[in-house]
């Protein structure tokens, strides 16, 4: 008797295409296509030298790629289409860019592919060159064909060698004549992990009066269905006054997404009651995924599909998290991986020679070392995030946080529960960035103060927290020294919000905003005004500045003494009564610094949108009652430490229910749209 076994081989899935930018977006071209040949940073195969002379020479072979790329701008192809361009003869171009390479050593960490192909389709003459880094930054040429008329070119590559990290691209050559690129793609014998054709997801956005981004992303997501294919449904949570169904261009943005395309309007919930909403529905309408996206964005749609299929094959259900371009300035990357430092409880990078701000229009994939090594993290922004329904399952909706440290939180709670997160490369979208805003001061800084020590109770393995507590109270006195008191207060607000409790959570998430935006009356410095000519002209009996103002940070090492004295002195120093009705000096937003401003009994300011100015004054009355209030907050959360981290603890799971935010939305509904 004898016995068959028969292996069942998995079809060829297309795991990745190869994509091109709309005409108009020739700032993003270095994005998708590089007019260079490949080069990269050849760092020596061992690390045994100084530190410094390897890095000297990683920079200096960056700066050489550097000016190489820009020379190559003027080899660019003509971009015929999303996936097809024609390059002229005689010229080369890259396809090793952040859109179009292929993150190797992700599928092999995360998912079970053990081999990609590669399939490039191309017309005319040429040479098509494929290449792989490892995780220094190390090309390597790894197999070549000669094209010739129309055909398509097939190169099958093992992912063996990207454990640590490295990608894999091609080079496109014309020889003989112009070559079109007719298409590309890379896929994989691999299996999804729910089975049948892959799982479906709810595209979720939140919004708050952002109504023509909101209009831009629709209609771009009508004009790419093809990427559309897993989606099940898109849904904007519209939580402003200014609604995106009052648009005029609604009805004809939505008609390509109908069937598809869903409103709900509720009360101002904040970005964690945005969010939230969008898990809760994407648990009842039975989808697989939800796709959490800001509204102030521009969407790459090929990146819904990339997420979608990345996460359908990852070994287990794992968060997939985008990668953050500058919306103003769009070839420069501004968030590439995301980490919490356990001791200080605050966001950090998870590696220290990773450059956020890094502009791949000048400095490429290729030639940049550090993003060569893959890239583990606590969680992503919630700019461009999706989230297993099974994850949702079992750990609950976003904590009821309003806004900061939401993301940060559920990424560390899943984390603790197993669940990996993943920023995923060549999925991206263009935000904002971070330069142009300060959410530091103002009504926002009540939710980073609450929100960062209420992860630091629930998270933090450190006995009271590690440093969270000495560096909460260190912020305290720097925005008291800067006469922030409307910041201050509403941080100290914060503190005793938190000390009241984890069951203020959910009524505070409609309630305490109101409060918080009521005292801006109350407070000189949260005035802002847009002209300056609305102030007082600046005056001081002080003697001007020799030469160029110079405003230099104490350091370190004299802080201490620095800070007692200029304590000490606006405590006690009488205010200037020139000062009480004119400013002694104008700065603008880069001098805007705790340790200028600290100089002065009356500062002008501008914000950092550089819409308005801020007056702000010395007060020593309000200075006392702030560091002391602040002090005795601070010293209570000490002594209270163990006891409030065990109720934050014990109430996670119920504030972050199902059931406690159906409760919530229950109370702020306000309509329902469907097209």
């Amino acid at each position: 008797m004898s016995t068959t076994t028969t292996t069942e081989v998995s079809p060829q899935r297309v795991l990745q295409r190869v994509i091109l930018p709309e005409a108009v977006q020739t700032d993003v071209i270095p994005l998708y296509i590089d007019g260079g040949n490949a080069t990269g940073v050849h760092l020596p195969t061992r690390l045994d030298g100084n530190a410094a002379d390897t890095i000297a020479q990683a920079t200096a072979a960056q700066e050489n790629v550097a000016t190489n790329s820009a020379l190559s701008k003027t080899n660019q192809p003509d971009v015929l289409g999303r996936r097809s361009a024609q390059i002229s003869s005689g010229k080369t171009v890259s396809f090793g860019t952040y859109f179009n390479a292929f993150p190797a050593s992700y599928w092999r960490r995360w998912t079970s592919l053990q081999s990609v192909t590669l399939r490039v389709h191309t017309e005319g003459e040429g040479m098509v060159v494929v290449y792989k880094s490892n995780a220094r930054g190390v090309i390597q040429r790894v197999d070549a064909a000669v094209v010739a008329g129309a055909m398509t070119s097939e190169f099958d590559l093992t992912l063996a060698p990207f454990g640590d990290g490295g990608w894999y691209w091609f080079d496109l050559s014309a020889t003989k004549s112009d070559v079109t690129l007719v298409e590309a793609e890379w896929t994989g014998a691999i299996t999804p992990r729910l089975g049948g054709e892959g799982g479906k997801a709810t595209v979720q956005i939140t919004t708050m009066n952002k109504v023509q981004y909101c209009i831009d992303n629709i209609r771009s997501l009508g004009e790419n269905l093809d990427a559309l294919g897993s989606v099940k449904e898109i849904l904007i949570v519209d939580q402003g006054t200014e609604k995106v169904s009052d648009h005029p261009d609604f009805e004809d943005v939505v008609a390509p997404l109908a069937g598809k395309f869903r409103i709900i309007n509720q009360g101002n919930l904040g970005g964690s009651g945005g969010f939230a909403r969008g898990m809760y529905e994407s648990v009842n309408n039975g989808s697989d995924y939800v796709l959490l996206l800001d509204d102030d964005v521009v969407v790459e749609p090929e990146s819904i599909l990339r997420m979608i299929t990345f996460a359908d094959y990852c070994k287990n259900p794992t968060i997939v998290g985008g990668h953050m371009f500058d919306m103003y300035d769009r070839s420069v990357l501004h968030a590439f991986g995301e980490v919490v430092n356990p001791w200080r409880t605050f966001y950090d990078r998870p590696h220290e020679d990773m450059s956020l701000g890094h502009d791949l229009g000048k400095m490429n994939l290729r030639s940049t070392h550090w993003m060569h090594r893959r890239v583990d993290v606590d969680y992503n922004g919630w700019w461009m995030c999706l989230i297993p329904t099974e994850i949702i399952e079992q750990i609950g909706l976003s904590l009821p946080l309003f806004l900061k440290w939401d993301d940060a939180e559920y990424g560390l709670r899943a984390k603790e529960a197993g669940f990996a997160t993943v920023s995923f490369p060549g999925a991206a979208l263009w935000h904002v960035s971070w330069q142009d805003k300060d959410d530091s001061v103002g009504w926002q800084a009540y939710f980073h103060e609450r929100n960062r020590l209420i992860t630091a109770l629930i998270h933090s393995p450190f006995d009271k927290g590690g440093s969270v507590l000495r560096e909460s109270l260190f912020l305290d006195v720097k925005h008291a020294l800067s006469m922030q008191y409307y910041t201050e207060e509403g941080r100290l607000m914060a503190i005793e919000d938190l000390l009241s409790g984890p069951d203020h959570l959910h009524p505070s998430l409609s309630a305490r905003l109101p409060v918080i935006r009521g005292k801006v009356k109350d407070f000189q410095d949260a005035q802002l005004k847009t002209n300056l000519d609305d102030y007082p002209q600046p005056k001081t009996n002080k003697p001007p500045f020799k030469g160029r103002r110079n405003f230099k940070s104490p350091g370190y090492q004299k802080l201490i003494p620095w800070a007692v004295s200029t304590v000490g002195r606006q405590l006690f120093k009488p205010v200037d009564d020139l000062a009480k009705k004119h400013p002694q000096i104008q700065l603008n937003y880069s001098e805007n610094r705790w340790w200028t401003v600290s100089k002065f009994d009356s500062v002008l300011v501008t914000n950092a949108e550089g819409t308005g100015i801020f007056w702000y004054q010395r007060d020593p009355q309000q200075l006392r009652a702030n560091l002391a209030r602040a002090t005795k907050l601070h010293a209570r959360i000490y002594r209270e430490w163990a006891s409030l981290r065990q109720q934050y603890r014990d109430a996670a799971a119920r504030v972050a229910s199902y059931e406690a935010w159906q409760e919530t939305f229950n109370q702020h509904t306000e309509s329902e749209l469907r097209r």
